[in-house]
């Protein structure tokens, strides 16, 4: 349940299936970001999540997308910046989960949300909720 002063993370997958109509998250994502405006919700990402967007963003959308996100919806976010120790400990998390298919950016997510009390993801990535979040969905993903 959202209460409406969480702090909500959005991970590029968020961002993505928000952005692309053929996303097939698109539908979902369009609707969740419109109850994220109509509440009074802390919208937290990473740097590095900003770093993985653009790029997803130009390869796929082109650069026009990933400038549009940048300057429109990215500037109501609050956006933490990865310091040496969240990179240390998500590296060290990365090194521990081996060979599980997770991307170091989404450890230093993992990391960055745990220093910082953030419970709540918005994201399609099953693994968030194998690490303890809750994520935002109207299905289980």
């Amino acid at each position: 349940m959202l209460v409406s002063l969480d702090k909500i993370f959005v991970d590029t997958s968020a961002f993505f299936a928000l952005l692309d109509r053929a996303d097939t998250n698109h539908i979902e994502a369009s609707s969740l970001w419109a109850l994220l405006m109509d509440n009074n919700f802390t919208l937290v990402t990473t740097n590095y999540v900003v770093s993985d967007t653009m790029k997803l963003l130009q390869e796929r959308l082109g650069y026009e997308a990933a400038k549009v996100w940048h300057r429109d919806i990215l500037s109501i976010f609050k956006v933490l910046w990865i310091d040496e120790n969240i990179y240390k400990n998500a590296y060290e998390l990365w090194l521990t989960l081996g060979m599980i298919p997770i991307s170091l950016i989404d450890c230093t997510s993992f990391v960055a949300m745990h220093y910082h009390d953030i419970e709540k993801v918005f994201c399609f990535k099953r693994h968030f909720k194998t690490h303890g979040f809750d994520l935002i969905c109207y299905q289980d993903h």
